[in-house]
């Protein structure tokens, strides 16, 4: 695959609506301000607003267009508490019946043990149930959409995860990159096993899954502490690509025509660190049917949101 042209053809997005979130810094930046250069309009879904409005200001003014702050839309979204993403989508659809894209970007990255308002691990609750219950939600209005899609950003770091069914929140035993690895795993569960139940129930929109390689974003600073946050924010930082490459494969998954269902859009260099986007398989441990289908069955109870699709 070669990196989205930057205008003109395919990569031509006037008329959707794209919902990217995280959307104020790093990759979900990055992605933000590619889509609206192509015409696109973006709902930047933040968690603080003040942030997000400065993003969609550098947006605007760094695009010839003069139409574009009117295609971005700033919104407050707090993935980690569920009460205010069944409220986000509340107010979104009423306000956009009609959907194209969901961009499930946001994260946290390794911080100290935590929980979530209704009492999740902090990690898996914003990584993974945030955006399992947002996708819900709007899941009816991008089935109205045109070329409708639902890309769920994982990492290189599903191959090392494990989902903890008998201890999620970490009670017992907490450990921040386990429990990113874990998170990141349930993306790739979770997009995969999307993929299958959108394809039974015959539903138009698509599942697809991207990550971006090793990529230099404030993930690796603002969340960990002690070494981690050392060797990430800082040791290994130079040979990290920019937000702007790191984003190329969830770029590529929300609007290549050519992308299909439960495919997995990574970078296509040594060790899918860096490159442009391609193609790439899922480890062992994000294929597993049976640990899908028991996370999607758990993730509906945690969140109370149904989707409605029928087992694969």
């Amino acid at each position: 695959m070669k990196p989205l042209e930057p205008t003109g053809g395919p990569a031509d997005q006037r008329g959707r609506v794209f919902v990217v979130t995280g959307a104020s810094s790093g990759l979900g930046l990055a992605t933000a301000r590619a889509l609206a250069g192509r015409g696109g309009r973006v709902i930047l879904a933040v968690r603080d607003e003040e942030r997000g409005r400065a993003a969609a200001a550098r947006i605007a003014a760094a695009l010839p267009d003069p139409g574009a702050a009117g295609r971005l839309d700033v919104r407050r979204l707090d993935l980690a508490d569920l009460d205010t993403v069944r409220a986000f989508a509340d107010r979104l659809v009423a306000d956009h019946p009609r959907l194209d894209v969901l961009v499930n970007n946001a994260g946290v990255f390794a911080p100290p043990r935590a929980l979530s308002p209704q009492g999740h691990e902090l990690q898996f609750a914003v990584n993974h149930l945030g955006h399992f219950a947002l996708t819900g939600l709007l899941l009816d209005a991008l089935a109205a959409g045109r070329d409708p899609r639902v890309v769920t950003v994982s990492s290189l770091n599903h191959r090392k995860g494990r989902i903890r069914f008998d201890d999620l929140t970490g009670a017992r035993d907490y450990s921040p990159m386990g429990f990113y690895d874990q998170s990141k795993l349930a993306n790739a569960l979770f997009g995969r096993e999307l993929h299958r139940r959108l394809t039974a129930a015959g539903r138009p929109v698509r599942s697809l899954l991207a990550h971006p390689g090793y990529t230099a974003t404030g993930l690796q600073t603002n969340g960990p502490t002690g070494l981690t946050r050392l060797l990430f924010g800082r040791l290994l930082r130079p040979l990290a690509q920019r937000p702007e490459d790191g984003a190329l494969p969830q770029l590529y998954a929300a609007t290549d025509p050519s992308v299909r269902g439960g495919e997995f859009i990574g970078p296509d260099g040594r060790g899918e660190l860096r490159g442009a986007p391609t193609r790439v398989g899922l480890a062992p441990p994000g294929a597993d049917a049976e640990a899908a289908r028991r996370l999607w069955e758990l993730s509906e109870e945690l969140t109370g949101v149904r989707f409605g699709l029928p087992g694969a």
